[in-house]
């Protein structure tokens, strides 16, 4: 992350896939997360490609301490990629130092040789038997590795958001993609710490 974030809190995000994969409803929820759960600022714009489901479909997020005077996002701290499709049309704008989020199944990010994070939230949607919450696992995925909005907040928001009977099941899925997170950064951290240790 750049250390504009971390002075200033905001966050530009887009979430992109294909229609039917929630993208929208993701987006929703990290806004309603950060404004009514931790009290900032956030908007939302969304994208549809020519068909509703199965077409291009994208969520633009801005969480910020501040007004926020321009809606849409125009060089992402954060993209989650859940289709070629949106990871082809918007990597570029990434900014140099953002974070790149892939569904690891669906998504090769060809051409970019940063380090990135990864997940394969589809298929860990599939083995809970809801492919439909491939998106909350990629949410909470994305708070785990980012810190964007604080994990409670949104798991609240989820709660409020999902179809009613679906809360629990939702939240079990958050909690799937929140932990696989966490555990990618803990290894992360202790490859960083073998790597300096080998190198005193």
């Amino acid at each position: 992350m750049t250390q504009l974030i971390k002075e200033t809190g905001r966050y530009e995000i887009i979430l992109t896939g294909f229609g039917g994969q929630g993208i929208v409803l993701a987006g929703k929820i990290l806004g309603q997360a950060a404004a009514i759960g931790d009290n900032r600022e956030s908007t939302l714009v969304q994208s549809y490609g020519p068909e509703a489901r199965g077409g291009a479909c994208s969520a633009q997020v801005i969480i910020s301490g501040k007004a926020i005077h321009y809606p849409p996002v125009r060089h992402p701290d954060i993209l989650a990629c859940m289709s070629q499709a949106g990871f082809d049309k918007y990597i570029e704008q990434l900014t140099a130092e953002g974070t790149l989020i892939i569904d690891q199944d669906l998504v090769q990010p060809h051409g970019f040789d940063r380090e990135h994070f990864s997940i394969p939230s589809t298929r860990m949607a599939e083995e809970l038997g809801r492919k439909m919450m491939a998106n909350i696992i990629m949410l909470g995925f994305l708070i785990a590795v980012t810190n964007a909005v604080s994990p409670g907040s949104t798991r609240n928001a989820v709660s409020s958001s999902v179809p009613r009977g679906t809360a629990e099941k939702n939240i079990a899925a958050f909690n799937k993609g929140y932990d696989y997170g966490l555990a990618v950064l803990k290894g992360r951290q202790k490859k960083a710490t073998g790597r300096a240790g080998a190198e005193k």
